[in-house]
């Protein structure tokens, strides 16, 4: 039995990694401006305004769509630095702006009635009364729900509520509440909702103790890895910490969610896009999951699978290990 395709919308840091994720399958690319606008504030990352309006210009030619991410909250009296990439993201062609920010999305609403609005995961909206809200009140087409809901609960959601709905489907997972986490900042003084960056590699450090490998984050060890264990980048939700007398994750593992399995399912759950994390990856990287995720999007589409797909995505998890978070009943 054949279904309607789910929409594929997959990271680009760079110029470069639009390029390749258009050319491996995207149907859609998600963007940020180099600044704090967007939650991926990080040297080296992003786009200015004339490669934006390149990398516009080339998913444009190939019938692909660009996002623009301005996902983070404005700081008081700088609004203006917010404003103007909003204006810069509808003026140079966006085809939707990925906002969280309630003042934000006044402001686009308002500054830019035909520009596409997307609720972003920061926002947290988890449940029909809030959604509705952001539809009646800014007119926001589609809600990127957060990484907390099981496939039925999800199903539930989407027949309640008049937006579109996306998930994420592969890469780095975040088992806090979006948009509300300060964990990061406590450590290094920088806020993922506020600069845009969590556990930035600016204070980042590896060390050698004995034949371990300990990684730190602005001076806190964050984990100790033995010499057969794959080492994963310090994040605080994913430290190992000591309680008692035992060292253990206490929030999540170093892992990936990984979607290839359950696509089926999140397509009869009225899901319509899936959203690949990973602006801070490399190219390579990029273009073979966005082009698998191709393979298993175009197979369910035709009512096939394709499992040489699903194991290729295994081995791009984070340390090779994947999750299907709260998707399924019995990550909780």
């Amino acid at each position: 039995m054949k279904t309607a395709p789910l929409e594929l919308v997959c990271p680009a840091g760079t110029p470069a990694a639009l390029r390749d994720a258009v050319d491996a399958g995207a149907d859609v690319v998600y963007v940020g401006f180099r600044d704090e606008t967007n939650a991926r504030n990080f040297p080296g990352l992003n786009f200015s305004r004339s490669e934006l309006r390149d990398g516009i210009a080339y998913a444009h030619q190939r019938g692909r769509g660009v996002f623009v991410a301005i996902n983070t909250y404005a700081a008081a009296g700088k609004q203006d630095v917010w404003h103007r990439a909003i204006d810069d993201a509808a003026q140079l062609g966006a085809d939707a702006v990925i906002i969280a920010d309630i003042g934000l999305l006044d402001y686009a609403a308002q500054k830019h009635p035909k520009l596409r609005l997307h609720l972003s995961v920061q926002a947290a909206a988890s449940h029909a009364e809030a959604i509705r809200f952001y539809h009646e009140a800014f007119s926001v087409r589609r809600v990127v729900l957060p990484r907390v809901l099981t496939v039925a609960e999800i199903g539930q959601l989407t027949r309640r509520i008049p937006v579109e709905t996306e998930v994420f489907a592969f890469g780095g997972m975040c088992p806090m509440a979006e948009g509300r986490c300060s964990l990061s900042s406590y450590v290094t003084g920088q806020s993922p909702n506020r600069q845009g960056v969590c556990s930035p590699a600016s204070h980042v450090r590896y060390e050698q103790r004995g034949g371990a490998l300990v990684s730190k984050l602005g001076g806190s060890t964050i984990n100790v890895f033995e010499q057969s264990e794959k080492a994963g980048y310090p994040t605080l939700c994913k430290g190992r910490f000591v309680v008692g007398e035992y060292a253990s994750y206490l929030f999540e593992e170093p892992t990936s969610l990984s979607t290839g399995d359950i696509l089926k399912d999140l397509a009869a759950a009225g899901v319509k896009a899936l959203k690949i994390e990973g602006r801070q990856r490399g190219r390579a990287y990029v273009a073979e999951v966005v082009r698998q995720f191709r393979s298993l999007v175009d197979g369910l589409a035709a009512g096939v699978t394709v499992p040489a797909a699903t194991a290729a995505l295994r081995q791009l998890a984070e340390g090779q290990q994947e999750t299907s978070g709260a998707y399924r009943k019995d990550w909780r």
